[in-house]
């Protein structure tokens, strides 16, 4: 392939990691107005978009052909607000917490997150997540379509925020066995599917969808050593 071409590509997988700044902006939009399901659609397209550009980065070596910008940076700015600002606001706008608690709530996954995604070891070298992975914007979306009690909602909330600091190693879902990897887009398939059906998705779907974060937590929370 010629090297003009390389570059392009790898230019565009910078571009296409970076179309996840607007998508996050019409998140924080359709929040702001309370449209719910067109939330859950950017928000989705979001996690897509992160989900496949590390993949596409690999595949057309961009700290090769285009190395004159940090992917690894641009990547955790576009995390921090679509994994963590857009839920923050989901969680005061929605009706989802005890209305007492929301702005706490919010500003403690701001807070937790910030700590979450600085530290030196975020990402071990075996390629797993130090403490809880920052996934608001997936415990927002359950929380708000299977209509838990506001007070259980805010116990996980209190829950997964301690998490964070506790030294456990998370899965890197892209960067685990070729089952985890199979249940991961298996599962995506799943929650695009709730999402495009909403509000008239079939009762059984989301339970099914919870499999897999079952499945995810507990072999997150299964003891294994963090290297510092």
């Amino acid at each position: 392939m010629p090297l003009y071409m390389r570059k392009t590509l790898a230019w565009g997988v910078h571009l296409f990691t970076a179309s996840g700044a607007v998508w996050g902006f019409l998140a924080l939009l359709a929040v702001f107005h309370h449209e719910w399901k067109s939330a859950f659609l950017w928000m989705t397209l979001a996690m897509l978009v992160d989900g496949l550009d590390g993949l596409l980065a690999r595949k057309f070596d961009v700290k090769t052909y285009a190395n004159g910008l940090d992917g690894a940076l641009l990547d955790n700015i576009l995390d921090y607000l679509n994994y963590v600002i857009v839920p923050a606001l989901f969680l005061v706008e929605a009706d989802i917490l005890p209305a007492p608690f929301r702005l706490a709530a919010a500003a403690a996954i701001l807070l937790s997150s910030a700590y979450q995604f600085t530290q030196t070891n975020a990402k071990t070298e075996d390629h797993y997540f130090t403490g809880f992975p920052s996934y608001w914007n997936v415990a927002v979306i359950y929380m708000l379509v299977l209509e838990l009690d506001p007070r259980i909602n805010l116990f996980f909330i209190i829950l997964f925020n301690i998490l964070v600091f506790v030294p456990t190693k998370w899965l890197y879902p892209t960067r685990d066995t070729r089952l985890t990897l199979f249940l991961t887009y298996f599962y995506g398939v799943i929650g695009v599917s709730g999402i495009l059906l909403y509000p008239n998705e079939p009762q059984w779907l989301w339970p099914l969808s919870l499999t897999y974060s079952i499945y995810y937590i507990g072999l997150s929370l299964w003891p294994r050593r963090v290297t510092t």
